[in-house]
């Protein structure tokens, strides 16, 4: 496979040029003109962050994005689906309130805000696929309808997948909530109980009400009620709760890769990564813990796999930022050069994705980075 085009954009601004001025040059130079965007149904696959978590996407970067497509003729529209586990966005009602309450909507994004699964999570389409792991993946309605898919992903940790980017924001994201259900089917969770300290935030945060603390004052999973959504894993503090031997972080990977693929099938696409804000962990939970690395910029391609990997690799380079929780883990260690994905969560694989896209021709890991 060839090499891919990763375009690349500082954080640097002067009073001549700002960072929505940067972004514009940015996906221009990356060549996002040459889509043919005349009267297209444009989704841009986009986190509105949950409620209480701060670290998602600024809505005047959309806004800068869906002005330029509608001046090349398109008809953009920003969306997600809806989650899983419970919170603000498990409903195309409370979703959009919290869209709204962090700023995304009409007025400030310049364009609609649509929920792709509907007010439940049942308006999906099966998109024929027949992977490896997922052969007709159930993908949120309104990005399925689309005539082009641009993701806008905030490139930050993730506690089962290892990072998010690209592929996460387009596979899990995209997904209709049975789809959901079907990428986390096999990795229910576990309780390690020398770990466990019976704080009782699982049983707390557990939407399907399958958790509970037992005689010996240790959290017990009821795996009847268990999807396996891995809220807990997240949440656990003290590493009770982790990932169950039945499934891995690669196998979720893979389906994951999966998913964006059926997502990007016979459409055109582009793809923006933020590396700012780097937390550790998803913008689905209701906090955002420190950055664990410095902001280091924008970047652009047609090639999700290279644009993920050319961020890893930025990552992976850069200095961890005192005062985080990977500055916490590993104070006295020179971090340059270490994967802080893995640091933070040793369990997880996100090359796996990566890899696995790449089999699946969704993208390449060879990459050209162009600076702009």
């Amino acid at each position: 496979m060839s090499t891919s085009k990763v375009y690349f954009t500082n954080l640097r601004t002067t009073p001549s040029s700002n960072l929505l001025n940067k972004l514009e040059r940015l996906v221009k130079r990356a060549g996002i003109e040459t889509i043919d965007f005349k009267d297209q149904f444009v989704a841009v696959k986009i986190h509105f962050g949950e409620p209480g978590n701060l670290a998602y996407l600024r809505p005047n970067y959309a806004a800068t994005l869906t002005t330029l497509l509608r001046n090349l003729g398109a008809k953009p529209f920003l969306t997600d689906s809806n989650t899983l586990y419970s919170g603000g966005r498990s409903n195309a009602v409370d979703h959009l309130e919290s869209a709204m309450e962090n700023g995304y909507n009409p007025i400030s994004a310049k364009c609609n805000v649509i929920i792709a699964d509907g007010v439940k999570g049942t308006d999906y389409r099966e998109v024929p696929f027949n992977g490896e792991y997922c052969k007709a993946p159930k993908i949120g309605a309104a990005i399925v309808d689309a005539d082009i898919v641009i993701s806008m992903n905030h490139f930050k940790g993730h506690e089962q997948a290892g990072f998010g980017g690209a592929l996460k924001n387009l596979g899990m994201g995209s997904a209709s909530v049975g789809g959901k259900l079907e990428l986390h089917s096999a990795s229910q969770p576990v309780i390690d109980k020398d770990c466990c300290t019976g704080c009782r935030i699982c049983v707390k945060y557990c939407a399907h009400d399958a958790i509970h603390i037992g005689s010996d004052k240790k959290a017990v999973i009821d795996y009847s009620k268990c999807v396996g959504c891995g809220q807990c894993v997240a949440l656990c503090q003290y590493e009770g709760a982790v990932q169950g031997d039945a499934d891995t972080s690669e196998r979720l990977n893979y389906k994951i890769a999966e998913y964006a693929k059926a997502v990007l099938l016979d459409k055109p696409n582009f793809h923006i990564n933020f590396i700012m804000n780097v937390s550790p962990e998803c913008d689905c939970w209701n906090h955002n813990d420190a950055a664990i690395v410095p902001d280091l910029g924008i970047l652009a391609s047609f090639d999700p796999v290279a644009l993920d990997q050319a961020c890893a690799d930025l990552v992976v380079k850069a200095p961890a930022l005192g005062g985080s929780r990977l500055a916490e883990k590993h104070p006295h260690e020179h971090l340059n050069g270490e994967d802080k994905f893995k640091l933070i969560h040793p369990d997880t694989s996100w090359q796996a994705g990566l890899e696995h896209g790449e089999k699946i021709g969704l993208g390449t890991r060879k990459y050209e980075l162009i600076t702009v």
